[in-house]
């Protein structure tokens, strides 16, 4: 099994759910289910064929729920995995297990009724990021492993996006368009480090089995800069999305993005499947940035109004 062959620790006995035993099986599921469910709600919502409860208009709520709610249980399957192996410490599982993921599965409901529920939706839905945060800090810290807080870093910033799309949702603040926009740039960030250690690494042992004359490129100061330069354009453009330096700190990021996942000797994995997919799923991250370097300014910072469900209101915005 990937987990223990990582080097987990041994696990405590457990004759529950299947699903409970270990922090990715429930997460990488409910990722994959609400990414299933998620979609075709909103193509309904657009379509006029069903109309939320929700107090985010179409458009936001499918990146909400796309950056919160599909990608935030993708992010905590991984850490629920890789923190127990980076720290030697026991990893989450049972009762424990299952109180997060019912918190998940119950902030997907608030938000889609929080037009009916008002603040409460809000508490309902950051309960699960803040309460996955004091379990892995409260791991971290117990074992001293402050090369892991980067990682506890960057869910506190999704929690933060998050919170701000919800000051938007309640009519206290315009933060909206910031939220979504600051949730995007971590996650893109999360796949750069991330998969820029794990892609090269999976590459590099594939090809070393079949004595490749040709290995992935290490990790060194190319990828440093590569991966310092994304920060620069993407935090340049959560918060100056209107700046005319967004588009050539893009084009640059995006271009350096490129140059790295050729260095990782992708086109020599074809012949396994669950290696090559891996170089063209991170390929996206420098099609994306090529792509905001060349959208304009107002395709960047619009925004669509929220609309409401009472009976006078236009159900759509």
């Amino acid at each position: 099994m990937l987990s223990r062959a990582a080097g987990i620790p041994r696990y405590r006995p457990w004759s529950g759910p299947a699903v409970l035993g270990e922090g990715f099986r429930p997460f990488f599921l409910l990722a994959g289910l609400w990414a299933a469910i998620a979609v075709p709600l909103w193509l309904a919502e657009l379509h006029g064929h069903t109309m939320l409860p929700t107090a985010f208009d179409p458009v936001t709520w499918h990146g909400h729920e796309m950056l919160f709610g599909f990608a935030q249980a993708a992010i905590a399957g991984f850490l629920l995995t890789a923190v127990p192996n980076w720290t030697g410490r026991l990893p989450i599982q049972s009762w424990r297990l299952g109180v997060l993921a019912l918190l998940f599965v119950a902030g997907r409901g608030a938000v889609a009724c929080s037009a009916e529920i008002g603040p409460a939706a809000a508490a309902i839905d950051l309960a699960f990021p803040l309460l996955l945060l004091a379990v892995l800090a409260r791991e971290v810290v117990a074992d001293h492993n402050w090369r892991s807080l980067p990682m506890l870093d960057a869910l506190g910033l999704i929690t933060v996006a998050n919170g701000l799309t919800h000051l938007e949702a309640l009519g206290w603040a315009n933060t909206g368009p910031l939220g979504l926009r600051l949730g995007t740039a971590v996650v893109i960030v999360l796949i750069g480090l991330v998969g820029g250690r794990i892609i090269p690494s999976f590459t590099r042992n594939w090809l070393a089995k079949r004595h490749s004359a040709r290995l992935p490129a290490p990790f060194e100061r190319f990828d440093v800069a590569t991966v310092a330069a994304t920060i620069v354009a993407l935090v340049w453009w959560a918060f100056m999305p209107d700046s005319a330096a967004v588009a050539p700190l893009m084009a640059i990021a995006g271009a350096a993005n490129l140059v790295r996942v050729a260095r990782w000797q992708g086109h020599r994995t074809f012949a396994e499947p669950l290696v090559w997919v891996l170089h063209v799923g991170f390929l996206w991250v420098p099609i994306g940035l090529g792509l905001m370097a060349i959208s304009p300014p107002w395709g960047r910072s619009h925004r669509r109004q929220p609309f409401t469900h009472s009976p006078a209101a236009p159900s759509r915005p």
